[in-house]
């Protein structure tokens, strides 16, 4: 399965999810759906992805003043300016698809509930996580935790939505979801 969504190195584990120890995937089937019910046009969808993105700025800009360590604090800043590229393309997207002249601050002010990709809060993830503020591993790890939930949560929504446009919208973020997950595996893999 995984090798078929593109990623290159999958490393089947004798024994199957049965014989795995560490943490799994959490939450139900639903989760994160909230916002991505399935009936929303493509510009409702665009709006909530941008702001699923938004919010994930908004967490780790909040962690920068939360951290010691000078390296974490330059991680975080790093993962922000990425939430930010993330941000500008789905605005780019908005605006091709709509054919709407809209400038940032007035799609940022069409910003739903401040919630994280993957569908859950910071202080979700940071309870389910409990990772180490001055470990770049840890912090990098929840980074990857909410890309991968955002991954799943996108796939889901994809699935479901009834609007043909919204489904190829979705599909898109969810492969760029992958790829961000991938960008944090070699950042991972450099430490």
């Amino acid at each position: 399965m995984l090798a078929g969504k593109g990623f290159d190195q999958v490393i089947n584990m004798s024994g199957g999810i049965k014989a795995w120890d560490d943490p799994v995937a959490f939450g139900s089937e639903e989760q994160g759906l909230d916002l991505l019910t399935g009936y929303e046009s493509v510009e409702e969808t665009l709006i909530n992805a941008y702001s699923l993105e938004a919010g994930l700025r908004d967490f780790y800009l909040t962690m920068i003043d939360k951290v010691a360590v000078d390296e974490v604090k330059s991680l975080f800043r790093k993962l922000s300016d990425i939430e930010v590229l993330h941000q500008n393309r789905i605005l780019e997207e908005y605006i091709q698809i709509t054919g709407k002249e809209i400038n940032r601050d007035t799609f940022e002010s069409a910003r739903v509930e401040k919630a994280v990709e993957g569908g859950l809060t910071t202080d979700e993830y940071i309870g389910l996580y409990k990772p180490d503020w001055n470990a770049s591993s840890d912090i990098i790890g929840l980074a990857m935790s909410i890309e991968a939930q955002a991954l799943d949560l996108y796939t889901r929504a994809a699935n479901r939505a009834k609007d043909e446009r919204s489904q190829r919208v979705l599909k898109k973020i969810a492969e760029e979801e992958r790829a961000h997950l991938e960008q944090l595996a070699k950042l991972m893999d450099s430490l």
